[in-house]
């Protein structure tokens, strides 16, 4: 019994880590229909300048995770919006040049990271508590899935807040589904749609600082990883939804831990299996619209 809670409660974690990264492609993807391969490039660069600054202020101890987390999330908008504001902008109707755009700057951001930090991992501190133990009912959960728990509730509740009480998120909605109507009526819908490339960067950016602290290191492959991970719990949830991605983030996670302590170490094999699956019989996702 207490395996099946080590189990759960880990594959809860490590959902929550998925559902960071993959909440911001499908904000993205859902409200302007923008398929961002660069999504992880954002990670990256927020995981190694929120380490650089953590460490710097104070390594090893929740002040300069606070640091880290606040720098991960800045750094994760600015490139976001940066990306959207000279790149993204000009092509909302060409979705080819978008793949091909992204997935350049995808491509040219690891090598640009493997110049300047290495190729090799670079390990990190963090605070006590973080690398220790809570015991529920007999199995021992490692303190650091509680804190990427609280952080992803956090954020989709956040988020969800930010689209159904505020201005801008009233905007957001209204130019996807009429932008010429919103433009008539003399808001500029092209500032609206940035805010929400800021806003999937920085959860990006906070799922890479994050990571570091889950894996215990940062590379220039770490969003590289993750974004793959992203799409598929993004295509399982149901390209657009928010919610879809929460639900199937948790799912992927629990059944990758699952498969890899009961099926010797098969669980990405298992999680592609369940992708093709869910392909195959609801191509849309389990949350996703019917076109």
């Amino acid at each position: 019994m207490s395996t099946v809670i080590l189990l759960v409660i880990t594959g809860l974690g490590l959902g929550a880590l998925y559902f960071l990264v993959a909440s911001g492609l499908s904000l993205i993807y859902g409200l302007m229909g923008v398929l961002n391969f660069a999504h992880g490039a954002f990670l990256t660069i927020a995981a190694f300048l929120g380490w650089e600054v953590g460490r710097r202020v104070s390594d090893g101890t929740w002040w300069g995770l606070l640091v880290s987390a606040l720098v991960g999330m800045i750094v994760g908008a600015i490139v976001a919006a940066a990306t959207e504001y000279f790149l993204i902008r000009r092509l909302y109707e060409r979705h080819i040049e978008q793949a091909l755009i992204t997935v350049g700057l995808a491509l040219a951001s690891v090598a640009l990271f493997e110049g300047i930090w290495g190729t090799d991992p670079i390990y990190t501190a963090k605070p006590e508590w973080l690398t220790q133990t809570t015991e529920i009912l007999g199995a021992k959960i490692p303190n650091d899935r509680f804190l990427l728990i609280v952080c992803a509730a956090l954020v989709l509740g956040g988020i969800v807040l930010f689209l159904q009480k505020t201005r801008y998120g009233l905007i957001i909605r209204a130019g996807v589904e009429n932008r010429s109507m919103v433009t008539a009526l003399g808001i500029d819908v092209r500032r609206s749609f940035t805010i929400v490339f800021a806003i999937g960067g920085a959860a990006a950016g906070l799922g890479g600082v994050l990571a570091s602290v889950y894996y215990g290191y940062v590379s220039a492959h770490l969003g590289s990883v993750l974004l793959i991970f992203a799409f598929i719990v993004t295509v399982i949830g149901g390209l657009g939804s928010l919610t879809g991605a929460a639900i199937a983030s948790v799912l992927v996670a629990v059944l990758q831990q699952f498969a890899n302590f009961y099926l010797d170490g098969t669980g990405d094999f298992v999680v592609i299996i369940a992708l093709a699956a869910v392909l195959l019989i609801r191509p849309r996702g389990l949350m996703g619209k019917v076109a």
